[in-house]
């Protein structure tokens, strides 16, 4: 068996995973908070928290994986009176099309998808435990964590307990004790959705539903916390204060989760997604234009820990990659396999297991794929089928049939199909004689005729023009 290894921001190094129940890996996620449509950024920490679990499902005998819906937020609560709508229209919406946005590239649905709406009791359990240990305080109808009482504090991000002030969704108040103490509980006015408390009419912090979410549905401590860089702090360094104070734990956050993985940013063009600089791409814009196994690859095409910068190059290289391993399927699409029980190759796996190293991993897929074109052996080709499906089965690619895929893009619009084939043989058979003019003739012929053509390694192959 592989010996999987991560980056656990933790400890900031690559660790063996040694999980706390090899019989039931426990993973949870970060999920969206459902007030607006999905960018592409939202979709990088789904699609690398699905690869692991793909990775996880063939290592392991059971995977229970778990990630959230934030269905009450400030941003919620703006959002519902901007838009003149109430609430649970907003939230049930949005997660209806972030869910069949995560479909769209190939996201397998978590086991569990708590709300934090469900869990209003439970997270009022939680601030209870952690007043009875002295780790937060009442104020001013607030209940604040006191970070002072949390040694642990900071470990996770690196970070000083004073910076929170400027990672923090609430700004700095004088019913705070210091200044890095953070929300557990916040009073809602009659005009603002609440629940009744202890401490009044009020609705949770952000920070406390996943430390609940978590806790209610993998119980502690579990294996792997994934989310985005930018939820290290304060976020994350919150849930692990939080929730090991509510057992008195102050300096061990192992006690919560073992492991945490960070995917990095997305990057377009060069410069960081912002609203302000009208760089936000959203995923349901995406993908009118293209589908959504080129939006995945496209996240997939760098190492998770590293900036990606996403550009029409990235999707269009994605695309071609995509292209040219469903070309090298289709030449063995008259091979009959077993598909059951079938297990990716070593050499797909093991950079998988050295801390998703996509790159390497894709790298041996290609070679699979060059293999099957040049391949005359029946025998051979069957088990070179076997390893293509199986090695993109894991990085949820390659999950069409080829024709499909390959004729996807001819559909559009009336085409004399057996002319453009004419034209095209016309074509090979001028290249051949060397005659450029004529094949460059052909090629303006077949523009005219609505019609894009691409020279490959295994023929010519054509689409119709972008209108």
């Amino acid at each position: 068996m592989h010996r999987l290894k991560l980056y656990n921001t933790l400890t900031k190094s690559k660790e063996e995973f040694l999980p706390v129940d090899q019989n039931n890996i426990r993973m949870y996620t970060c999920g969206p908070t459902v007030y607006n449509y999905a960018h592409i950024g939202n979709a990088r920490p789904a699609v690398v928290s699905d690869l692991l679990v793909r990775l996880l499902r063939h290592l392991y005998p059971k995977v229970t994986y778990v990630s959230n819906i934030t269905d009450i937020d400030d941003k919620i609560i703006k959002s519902s009176q901007e838009k003149k709508m109430p609430i649970e229209k907003i939230t049930k919406k949005y997660k209806e099309i972030y869910n069949e946005d995560m479909r769209s590239l190939n996201v397998l649905a978590p086991d569990i998808q708590p709300h934090a709406t469900d869990h209003i009791e439970d997270m009022i359990e939680l601030i209870e435990k952690n007043i009875k240990n002295k780790k937060a305080y009442v104020s001013d109808g607030h209940v604040l964590f006191n970070v002072d009482t949390y040694k642990a504090y900071g470990m996770l991000s690196g970070r000083d307990k004073n910076d929170q002030i400027a990672g923090s969704r609430v700004k700095v108040a004088d019913y705070k004790k210091n200044p890095g103490d953070f929300v557990l509980w916040k009073p809602s006015t009659d005009e603002q959705p609440g629940w009744n408390s202890p401490w009044g009419f009020g609705r949770p912090g952000w920070h406390l539903e996943c430390s609940t979410m978590s806790e209610k549905n993998l119980e502690l401590p579990f294996d792997i916390h994934g989310g985005g860089l930018d939820l290290i702090f304060p976020h994350h360094e919150n849930e692990i204060a939080q929730s090991c104070g509510a057992y008195n734990e102050n300096e061990n956050p192992r006690k919560y989760v073992k492991y945490w993985l960070h995917n990095a940013l997305l990057n377009m063009d060069g410069e960081k997604m912002s609203k302000s600089l009208g760089n936000i791409l959203y995923i349901r814009d995406l993908l009118k234009d293209y589908d959504g196994e080129i939006l995945r690859l496209a996240l997939l095409s760098g190492h998770y820990r590293q900036p990606l910068n996403f550009t029409k190059d990235t999707l269009s290289q994605s695309k071609s990659n995509l292209n040219r391993l469903y070309r090298s399927l289709e030449k063995v699409d008259d091979i009959k396999v077993d598909m059951e029980n079938i297990f990716p190759p070593d050499e797909v796996i093991a950079p998988l297991c050295n801390d998703l190293n996509t790159s390497e991993a894709f790298a041996a897929i290609n070679e699979i794929a060059k293999k099957i074109i040049s391949s005359r052996d029946g025998k051979e080709k069957k088990q070179l089928k076997l390893k293509l499906i199986s090695s993109c089965r894991i990085l949820g690619i390659l999950q069409k049939k080829s024709e499909k895929w390959l004729n996807q893009d001819k559909v559009e619009g009336n085409f004399d199909i057996d002319l453009i084939e004419k034209l095209i043989k016309n074509r090979h058979q001028s290249r051949l004689d060397r005659n450029f003019a004529e094949a460059d003739r052909i090629r303006e012929e077949l523009s005219d005729l609505g019609v894009d053509i691409e020279d490959t390694s295994d023929g010519t192959i054509w689409k119709s023009k972008k209108k």
